[in-house]
């Protein structure tokens, strides 16, 4: 009878042995398919042949509910993006400033194709989708003082730029879903509201960045960054990236960084303030787009290897595409 017991608590423990062995196994290798994914989900460095092509933009139409009427943003495809129809992008938003439109940041005064070319080609930022958003300025036709990047007596710009067009490029292009791989960022009022844009919208965006912007709104608090950021759950404070410079010649500027970036230092939200020769023009900003471009690249790549599958949106519907 002892036998034929221990013989059978053998088998069972062999069985159980089995299972566990069967189990980690298939785990591992989920793991590492997931691993694998998770490694390649950046688009890869540019071919030189790619690289060879000069960048370049479209201007772009759709309507917009929000704005009850067409509405226009600019669009630079990266390298590759024809060739590599399974490939998913990541994306960055461009706002313009004062007496602003689409086409600035792409123009020679913006220089951004060629930031960006420079980019690629050392590897400093991933390929992206780069959109440059109107930002509602219409400076001496109306009321309008500034772009107005706000929801407000003009029109929900806010909720134009940052959602609801933000549906426009999952839509018609191919996308990384997870607002890690979401930047927005602009000069002067373009910078703030790059800030005020993307603090409304934590859902698509987690890396902000300004060249020569300011962080407190007349319309008051509620787009004053430097208050609202304060309103905003610890949780979704953690995921945010946030980079900010001025001229050391831009005086009000550059005091109303220095004061945003040591509010945001108290909160333990993650930021780079960095003060450079120059003053409120484009020269300075054509000159400092690397830095911020390149602190977004930096962002990209440390979410893709950090996070995990779920946080970078494996798991979210695919979209459709028009390119």
């Amino acid at each position: 009878m002892f036998i034929i017991f221990m013989k059978h608590f053998q088998q069972k423990i062999l069985l159980l042995v089995s299972v566990v062995s069967l189990f980690g196994c298939n785990y591992w290798q989920g793991v590492h398919a997931q691993s694998d994914k998770a490694s390649s989900l950046l688009p890869p460095q540019p071919s030189k042949t790619a690289l060879s092509i000069p960048l370049t933009y479209k201007l772009e139409t759709y309507n917009s509910l929000v704005m009850k009427g067409s509405r226009t943003y600019g669009v630079s495809l990266p390298p590759g993006y024809v060739e590599n129809p399974t490939q998913l992008y990541p994306v960055i938003f461009l706002l313009h400033g004062g007496h602003g439109n689409p086409q600035d940041w792409f123009e020679k005064k913006g220089g951004a194709l060629n930031t960006l070319q420079k980019l690629y080609a050392a590897g400093k930022l991933p390929p992206s989708i780069v959109i440059t958003p109107d930002g509602n300025d219409k400076r001496g036709s109306s009321p309008y003082w500034d772009p107005q990047y706000i929801d407000g007596p003009h029109g929900k710009v806010s909720t134009a730029v940052g959602d609801e067009l933000v549906k426009v490029i999952k839509n018609r292009y191919r996308t990384l879903p997870s607002p890690y791989f979401w930047a927005i960022g602009g000069l002067s009022s373009g910078g703030w509201g790059a800030m005020n844009v993307g603090l409304h919208n934590l859902n698509n965006f987690s890396i902000l960045f300004s060249h020569s912007g300011y962080f407190k709104d007349k319309s008051g608090p509620k787009n004053s960054p430097i208050t609202y950021i304060h309103t905003i759950p610890s949780q979704s404070q953690k995921r945010l990236r946030i980079y900010l410079d001025s001229g050391k010649l831009d005086s009000e500027e550059i005091a109303e960084a220095r004061k945003f970036s040591k509010v945001l230092g108290q909160l333990r939200i993650y930021n780079l303030f960095q003060q450079f020769s120059g003053s409120h023009t484009w020269d300075y900003w054509r000159e400092h787009l690397s830095d911020s471009l390149t602190f977004v690249g930096e962002q990209f790549q440390i979410a893709q290897n950090s996070l995990a599958p779920d946080d970078l949106g494996f798991n979210q519907p695919e979209n459709s595409h028009n390119y």
